[in-house]
């Protein structure tokens, strides 16, 4: 009896979706455990393709980052539409956000002139311009803040969660919640 191929059958262009979906899935574990020192290799072996799917759909580790922030800022974009969403609540999803995507914070952070993390930012000023406008006509944040603020506010809670200890994550999430709110207070 002969061996059998014990591969997956190749489907063609007709698995680009999903693999290019199971790659975003497997990178924010494999990053998430062991950092961007981990293998790019391992995460074409965590979605269970080929590296040459990987290559195909994120020709290097910037992409792969652009592609999971993608997914989070339509998360965000989503989770902020309600009109009754705050810049709290903007605050605890970048924060959920964060907590699991500290490798690619780092990674963006070190590139924020690259055109693929640059549309990245330009999607997340209309968010916080969106919240700051409804937080202010509510009288909740003061007039002296600007979108420029929130953007910097959430940047730099982003880089403090990335560089901070996950044991340590929790406090600084708590402490920078507390300088923000008093800074964004109306005077």
């Amino acid at each position: 009896m002969p061996d059998r191929d014990l591969r997956k059958p190749n489907r063609g262009p007709a698995a680009g979706p999903g693999n290019r979906a199971a790659l975003i899935a497997a990178a924010r574990d494999v990053y998430a455990a062991d950092g961007l020192t981990a293998p790019f290799s391992a995460v074409a072996r965590r979605a269970g393709v080929g590296q040459g799917s990987l290559y195909r759909h994120f020709p290097d580790r910037t992409a792969l980052a652009v592609a999971v922030f993608e997914e989070n800022l339509g998360d965000l974009e989503h989770f902020t539409a309600p009109e009754d969403r705050t810049i709290d609540d903007l605050l605890d999803r970048v924060i959920a956000q964060a907590m699991v995507s500290t490798a690619f914070i780092t990674l963006l952070t070190a590139n924020p002139h690259d055109p693929r993390v640059a549309s990245l930012g330009i999607r997340f000023r209309a968010v916080a311009s969106r919240l700051l406008s409804r937080e202010r006509s509510f009288g909740h944040v003061g007039e002296h803040i600007e979108v420029e603020d929130v953007l910097m506010a959430t940047g730099m809670l982003a880089t403090s969660l990335a560089r901070a200890e996950p044991g340590q994550r929790p406090e600084v999430s708590r402490r920078a919640r507390a300088l923000f709110r008093a800074a964004f207070a109306p005077r």
